[in-house]
């Protein structure tokens, strides 16, 4: 019977739709995490009788047709780049974005990763990096007697040292935009990198045109909405329980057919 392996699939279209939101709870408290949503489509179908074809010698035409459906599959699972909730942390090297961007970050082989988590440290030598000491590019380096460090709207980094009145400016933030941000592939610890469905990254200084401004001392939240997850949990939990009654009434059906003496 083809309604046990339709409702197979869609049991497993389900899991995964579970595995996806279970993926945006786990991640409720993570900087800068953008919640994801899986994408389903129709199988092909098998076509009975086909709309269109002629019925009688007299010409007439099949209306309808008839096609019998084979299931549910996975099209994509997508990231919602919502702006997150940004909250104050009074850290000075927290760096919350408003807008559209992504930090860069230089990765061990010398590639570019992307992120909208901007907390960060400094490393030994003074160069403001990620929480696993990965440098935020074009690279910023505080001096060593640096008291106080203030980061405005558009990416300035100006430091306040001894005996110097003025602020000094040590670096410049850059951040980086792509025409299809739901194509850039997650690689973990909030980290993006670039694909051929992303397209090429367009950089520029915050606050410019296309580009959002930086807001020091506070940071951005997951975009995560709790109560839309677990609601989103329970309808898939019960589809799960709809495509499982399914197999269970076609078995039934089949054992009555069995059972014919």
């Amino acid at each position: 019977m083809r309604s046990m392996n339709i409702a197979a699939t869609g049991m497993l279209a389900q899991q995964l739709n579970v595995e996806v939101i279970s993926n945006n709870i786990a991640n409720l408290n993570t900087t800068g995490f953008k919640r994801q949503r899986a994408e389903f489509q129709d199988l092909i179908y098998q076509t009975l009788r086909r709309a269109g074809a002629t019925s009688t010698d007299a010409g007439t035409i099949v209306p309808a047709g008839v096609q019998i459906g084979v299931g549910v599959k996975a099209a994509a699972v997508y990231r919602i780049n919502e702006q997150g909730n940004v909250i104050k942390t009074d850290n000075a090297l927290d760096v919350a974005i408003q807008g559209r961007g992504l930090f860069q970050v230089r990765m061990p082989d010398g590639t570019t990763a992307y992120t909208r988590a901007g907390s960060f440290q400094l490393s030994p030598t003074g160069e403001i990096v990620t929480a696993d000491g990965l440098v935020i590019e074009p690279g910023i380096t505080l001096p060593e007697d640096t008291i106080a460090i203030t980061i405005n709207a558009s990416g300035e980094v100006l430091a306040e040292v001894p005996g110097q009145q003025a602020l000094q400016t040590v670096g410049q933030f850059e951040l980086a935009t792509f025409a299809n941000e739901a194509g850039l592939e997650n690689i973990g610890d909030n980290l993006l990198v670039e694909t051929a469905a992303s397209g090429t990254p367009q950089t520029g200084a915050p606050g410019a045109l296309g580009f959002g401004k930086l807001q020091q001392g506070f940071v951005e939240t997951s975009n995560v909405n709790v109560v839309a997850e677990i609601t989103n949990l329970i309808t898939a939990q019960r589809a799960y329980e709809m495509n499982s009654k399914v197999i269970q009434v076609s078995d039934e059906m089949s054992r009555t057919l069995t059972n014919f003496r």
